[in-house]
């Protein structure tokens, strides 16, 4: 079949290099893609919420099966886009129709499921503009740290962890009444600090059934031991040693199931990955926040672990019949480290040319802000590679990535030393 992934970063890399492996994909393309994608795909120039010029290229490559990588053409409705179109109805989209979707695109619609349907999570409240000042009240009933959440999409940046009530208040004001991130923080949510360690479950749902695909820890602090501001994610772990039979037990019975059900009797059609950010607190998971695609870079870690061929995944996925695949994994450890731009998540350089990969060994180097241009890889974006690699034990996984990061050069790259520090 022919497949086409949407999106230009590591997470869609390496879904590519996932499909590439299969006998079932006959010719795969990504959009836009990146430097890496482009050695094992056809990269297409579009923009991933530019519904029209995908259908055209849909059409044009007589596309089977669309896998959707980042959440802004799903909260946008791109799977009720495929379904309402008589000439795209009989593509499989792999991604939650736009109801659905909102559990990423507004943390109030998410608390809301979570509370509807008894999933452990911090308590919260919700306010606009318009009650600012009853949101300064309810900082003051919390102990600190105070956690801000914009509603909307705020591509990963727009959650606020602080421990000064007053700086809290500033904050709030800031993205309440000075739009600091823009529409997203039109609403915000303020929620009790969960204090535990935390991890990463991924879901695969037909919209009947579902799979529990490895755990995964991501590092989202720009600096090492966690502190400084919020990336997109600096690396990651793949399983969670903490994660025991228990306390995954715990997450598909009391997080998992009631997710999937819940959707049922909301009657939010879901064909696709939820990504469900967990705090351990105590011995007890909690959800922090739902995402309604593979998280980044953990899919970077997650995917590699997956032997069954990914196409009849998605086929089953597709064909309401994931309950009779099995999924088969790896029990090596997988972990990837990201490379960034020098100032990321503020300002930085693009441009800056990327050496050393053909002497990178027994790694895998995922793309993702880098592009081709005359022969030479370049940086286009703040995360630029994640070098992901395999061991016995996260351990041997992680000195493999550092040693392979080492013959790896751009002017400025940046990347955590400590990554898995606090297992």
């Amino acid at each position: 079949m022919n497949i086409l992934v949407l999106g230009s970063g590591g997470r869609e890399h390496t879904f590519a290099w996932k499909l590439a492996q299969s006998d079932k994909c006959s010719n795969l393309f990504v959009a836009p893609g990146n430097s890496g994608t482009a050695t094992i795909a056809k990269n297409l120039n579009l923009v991933v919420t530019d519904f029209n010029a995908i259908k055209e290229e849909v059409l044009k490559n007589d596309i089977n099966l669309v896998i959707v990588g980042p959440e802004d053409p799903l909260v946008q409705g791109i799977h009720d886009f495929f379904l309402n179109d008589k000439d795209l109805k009989s593509v499989s989209v792999i991604g939650p129709q736009k109801a659905a979707a909102q559990l990423e695109g507004s943390k109030e619609f998410a608390k809301e499921f979570m509370m509807r349907h008894n999933i452990p999570t911090a308590a919260y409240q919700s306010f606009t503009k318009a009650n600012v000042e009853e949101g300064y009240k309810f900082l003051e009933s919390l102990n600190a740290p105070y956690v801000l959440k914009a509603d909307g999409l705020a591509a990963g940046k727009g959650v606020l962890i602080l421990n000064d009530l007053n700086e809290a208040k500033s904050e709030l004001k800031s993205m309440l009444v000075n739009a600091k991130f823009g529409d997203a923080s039109t609403k915000v949510v303020i929620e009790e600090f969960l204090d535990g360690i935390e991890l990463s479950c991924f879901v695969l749902t037909d919209g009947k059934d579902y799979k529990i695909l490895p755990t995964a820890k991501d590092y989202k602090r720009i600096g090492e031991g966690d502190i400084g501001l919020n990336t997109g994610g600096m690396g990651a772990v793949s399983p969670v040693p903490f994660a025991n039979k228990d306390f995954l037990d715990k997450i598909e019975n009391q997080i998992v199931k009631p997710t999937v059900e819940g959707l049922k009797k909301d009657n939010l059609p879901y064909v696709g990955f939820i990504f469900i950010g967990l705090i351990k607190v105590g011995n007890d998971p909690k959800v922090i926040e739902y995402n309604v695609r593979m998280g980044d870079p953990e899919t970077e870690a997650v995917l590699p672990r997956i032997k069954t061929d990914l196409v009849e995944i998605f086929k089953a996925m597709a064909n309401k019949t994931l309950s009779k695949i099995n999924i088969e994994i790896d029990d090596r450890a997988a972990t990837t480290v990201m490379l960034v731009s020098g100032g990321y998540p503020e300002a930085y350089e693009k441009g800056k040319e990327i050496s050393g990969l053909e002497h990178v060994e027994d790694s895998i180097v995922f793309h993702a802000g880098a592009k081709k241009e005359n022969g030479k890889v370049l940086t286009s974006g703040g995360r630029v590679m994640a070098v992901t690699s395999y061991g016995n034990t996260y351990q041997e996984a992680i000195k493999k990535s550092y040693q392979n990061i080492e013959k790896l050069h751009f002017d400025k790259m940046y990347y955590r030393k400590d990554i898995g520090f606090d297992l």
